[in-house]
């Protein structure tokens, strides 16, 4: 492999597109707590670190699950020989560090969120990712928890908290079709997930009764004051693509874990509407 592919592999482990929809997320939980404008440097410090802290998980999970991703994903950097798992492990360390730093510059919950998160991304692969639900589950709270992240970064959590739990009933709803998406390659390095355990239909299920309950708490933040009618505008076409979504994932996992992520992108926008219709004196 040449430099330049090592230097590809190596932006690849990181995943890119998840690093900045996750650092969207933290900027959104700081916004919709209203504090961008007070609370700059803060702001950005939480959505790098946040950026360099999802770049880190991604490539230690590379790092952990690189003998699964020979079946499931020979393309990635690892199983194509673009990236050592040593050069993928130092990486991850690098980077880890990196978001480290950034978040010691925070107020002390953020600090207390980030130090939790990090140690949850660390042992995510190596210790829950094949228990049934767990590893679901923590997924689940790490995505919901950018939200927090960005909230506490400024200091004012509370309006960030329902954003918080409905991001995570839909991310354990993805992470569950993604199970399914990738049960022979789990079931090869004897993972036991839990499409594996209870079965695919009984799965998907499951994931559909935790999604059939967080479209129903979307309007939350409408009935609790937070946000006017312009933020159920957007929320229900994104509650409408994510019920698509549950659907279709019983005849085509894939697609239906593809749909249900822009679901989730498109309610997260409904948040950043709702409050810049408060911040500008809309509905």
């Amino acid at each position: 492999m040449t430099v330049g592919e090592t230097v590809r592999g190596m932006l690849e482990l990181t995943r890119p597109v998840n690093v900045i929809a996750a650092s969207v997320l933290t900027f959104i939980g700081a916004f919709v707590a209203g504090g961008i404008a007070q609370h700059p440097l803060e702001v950005t410090a939480a959505v790098v670190a946040t950026g360099l802290a999802v770049g880190a998980g991604n490539a230690i999970n590379d790092y952990f699950d690189r003998e699964i991703d020979r079946i499931n994903r020979p393309e990635r950097a690892i199983p194509r020989g673009a990236v050592t798992p040593r050069m993928a492990l130092a990486f991850s360390i690098v980077l880890f560090g990196l978001a480290v730093v950034l978040a010691l510059t925070l107020p002390w919950l953020a600090v207390a969120i980030a130090g939790v998160n990090l140690a949850a991304l660390v042992a995510y692969t190596e210790f829950f990712k094949g228990l049934p639900g767990l590893g679901n589950a923590l997924v689940a709270y790490l995505v919901g928890s950018t939200f927090l992240f960005g909230a506490a970064a400024v200091g004012r959590i509370g309006p960030a908290i329902v954003l918080f739990v409905l991001a995570a009933i839909a991310t354990v709803t993805r992470e569950i079709i993604k199970d399914v998406e990738d049960i022979d390659g789990d079931r090869e390095e004897g993972l036991n997930t839990l499409p594996i355990a209870i079965g695919e239909q009984r799965a998907l299920q499951i994931a559909g009764v935790l999604l059939v309950v967080g479209v129903l708490a979307s309007p939350i933040p409408f009935v609790l004051g937070y946000f006017g009618v312009v933020y159920l505008v957007v929320v229900i076409p994104a509650d409408a693509i994510m019920l698509y979504a549950a659907v279709e994932s019983f005849d085509d996992p894939s697609a239906g874990q593809s749909k249900l992520k822009y679901g989730m992108f498109l309610a997260s926008l409904a948040f950043i509407v709702g409050r810049a219709a408060l911040e500008f004196g809309g509905g």
